[in-house]
């Protein structure tokens, strides 16, 4: 049978969703599809191309829904997404190899939903990249405001030791990100400058 049909259960005993809906995926716009992983799975070997073409189509509509990765348990909510007669819906359903095969019902926030194993997969995997991205971003956007800030300092005569020193340099950056809001100009490194000579940062066995 369809893996949808199941019988009921106890809302406490469904699996929590891992991803919340407050995560967002902006910018989401592809989908990574295991052509191989998808061509030696029983849905392709077995399933119409009809059904095939439904399964496919739900997975990537998974990709826009909240929480990312899942459907909503819904029949006639499904059809509607697919453009399908809740008839035709209903007959497809009934498939051995139907286009919610593997899909499962979760918990999201209090609300039943549907979610498929590798669909799951797939949207953790995209996260995860997403995530990886932006701290490499951000490590980036670190690095480079750091050889500015030197490049700034050397033009104010700030002596080549100092600017050496990868942790007074690093100091005097959260000084000024905790008491300097705007661009950087040389007011603000000057600043500094007389902030950490007068607390003996420049002096201070490190």
């Amino acid at each position: 049978m369809n893996a949808l049909s199941l019988q009921v259960v106890d809302d406490a005993s469904l699996p929590d969703y891992p991803i919340g809906r407050e995560v967002r995926m902006a910018g989401h716009f592809f989908t990574m599809w295991d052509h191989v992983r998808w061509l030696n799975s029983t849905m392709y070997r077995k399933a119409t191309p009809e059904a095939q073409c439904h399964f496919m189509n739900l997975c990537f509509m998974a990709q826009t829904q909240r929480p990312v990765g899942t459907l909503p348990a819904d029949d006639g909510e499904l059809a509607h997404m697919l453009r399908l007669h809740p008839d035709r819906w209903t007959e497809l359903r009934k498939m051995d190899f139907g286009p919610l095969r593997h899909w499962q019902k979760c918990m999201c926030d209090g609300e039943i939903r549907l979610f498929h194993p590798v669909v799951l997969e797939v949207a953790l995997d995209a996260l995860g990249r997403r995530e990886a991205r932006e701290a490499s971003n951000a490590e980036k956007a670190i690095t480079m405001r750091l050889v500015r800030m030197r490049e700034q300092l050397a033009k104010l005569g700030v002596n080549k030791g100092v600017l050496a020193d990868d942790v007074l340099i690093e100091r005097m950056d959260q000084w000024l990100a905790d008491h300097h809001k705007g661009q950087r100009r040389m007011p603000a490194y000057q600043r500094v400058i007389e902030h950490a000579a007068s607390q003996g940062w420049f002096n201070m066995g490190r």
